[in-house]
């Protein structure tokens, strides 16, 4: 089977869609072209699958991106047995192209609720552009198949879909967490709590704890991290390939999830604390409803109230003070994501929905 894979928004380097994803279809077999904004990111294609490099869609410069995309889409339609589309803003590259093969959304995030996340959409833009995301997903639902990333995504479409979660690569064996260095790993923006972990970090300071972000920050949020790493408070390594970038959680204290409460994150699962646990390193998380029942339910970390760094740093020092409650937390949620998010688990089941889709025998 021959897939075409496409984004315009995100990394290409992207833990879903890389790491994840075409990795299990070129692990079963599988040939992969996956067209994504190599140039714009300044990453190459990695040598596994066969790299097309696309504009990306920043911000209010959307259209020329799809374009290129809708390009790439009519010119390998016939050369391919499946695409997969990972951005809304692709649903505008494949409607209305004829004699295409099956397309699948794979649907990331809320894309509606998203919109208040969004500081370059103007306010009284947002409702229009909310009608049109709700009706594009309906024209999607009716004219492709649909991958979703949460359960909580299905009371927004009329159809069962499979979910195909964000679960992590769970080692086989862990280092135990230690107790001077606290990490955060992911997108970093005011509304994932930016500022609360530089807070965090000044207030760390005088107890040698040190903190570190990895990720690719907003450019609303990258002056303000670029102060705090020149003045020491910090350690900022910006983006990172997924492969590369878990490895930094090995022995951490604890690891750091800052999300606001945005609506679009209260159905959300944050990828980052399955790959803490994964990690075997405790989680402090803010109070969304998805991170709390994973957390308590595994007994896996701390949970502190939103907007609240004092808060992080004296979970952050009673997990550095007790060794034994640090490394128990951390054990049992490697434990549980070992159990039930090893993403080979559902990864199989990912393949063979495709499979199905495309008409090929596995």
């Amino acid at each position: 089977m021959h897939v075409l894979v496409m984004t315009v928004v995100h990394h290409p380097e992207d833990a879903r869609i890389l790491h994840r994803q075409i990795r299990a279809l070129v692990d079963a077999g599988h040939e992969v072209t996956y067209a994504a904004p190599y140039t714009a990111r300044g990453v190459m294609a990695r040598s596994w699958v066969n790299g097309v490099d696309l504009p990306r869609a920043a911000e209010r410069k959307r259209f020329a991106a799809v374009r290129a995309a809708r390009k790439v889409f009519k010119r390998m339609r016939s050369q391919v047995d499946l695409v997969v589309i990972h951005d809304p803003e692709l649903l505008l590259a494949v409607v209305g192209v004829r004699k295409r093969p099956p397309v699948v959304w794979d649907v990331h995030e809320d894309t509606p609720a998203t919109l208040s996340l969004k500081p370059w959409l103007p306010a009284f833009l947002r409702p229009p552009v909310r009608f049109l995301a709700r009706l594009l997903e309906g024209t999607a639902e009716r004219h492709l198949h649909l991958l979703l990333a949460e359960t909580a995504y299905a009371g927004r479409f009329r159809q069962a879909h499979l979910v195909v979660p964000n679960e992590t690569w769970v080692p086989d064996e862990v280092t135990p967490p230690g107790d001077d260095r606290v990490v955060y790993l992911g997108w970093l923006s005011g509304a994932r709590g930016v500022r609360e972990a530089i807070e965090v970090a000044r207030l760390l300071q005088p107890y040698r704890v040190a903190v570190e972000l990895i990720g690719y920050a907003d450019p609303q949020s990258r002056p303000t991290l670029n102060e705090a790493v020149a003045e020491g408070v910090l350690e900022w390594r910006d983006f990172m390939p997924n492969d590369e970038a878990l490895k930094r959680l090995d022995g951490a204290l604890a690891g750091l999830s800052l999300l606001h409460d945005e609506p679009n994150y209260r159905h959300s699962m944050p990828t980052k604390i399955v790959e803490y646990m994964a990690h075997g390193i405790p989680v402090i998380t803010t109070p969304s409803p998805r991170a709390v029942e994973l957390v308590e339910r595994y007994d896996s970390g701390m949970v502190v109230p939103w907007r609240d760094p004092k808060a992080v740093a004296q979970a952050v020092l009673f997990l550095r003070d007790d060794a034994r409650e640090r490394y128990a937390r951390g054990a049992r949620g490697y434990a549980a994501a070992r159990a039930n998010h090893h993403w080979p688990n559902s990864a199989r089941r990912f393949v063979a929905q495709l499979e199905a889709w495309a008409g090929v025998k596995s």
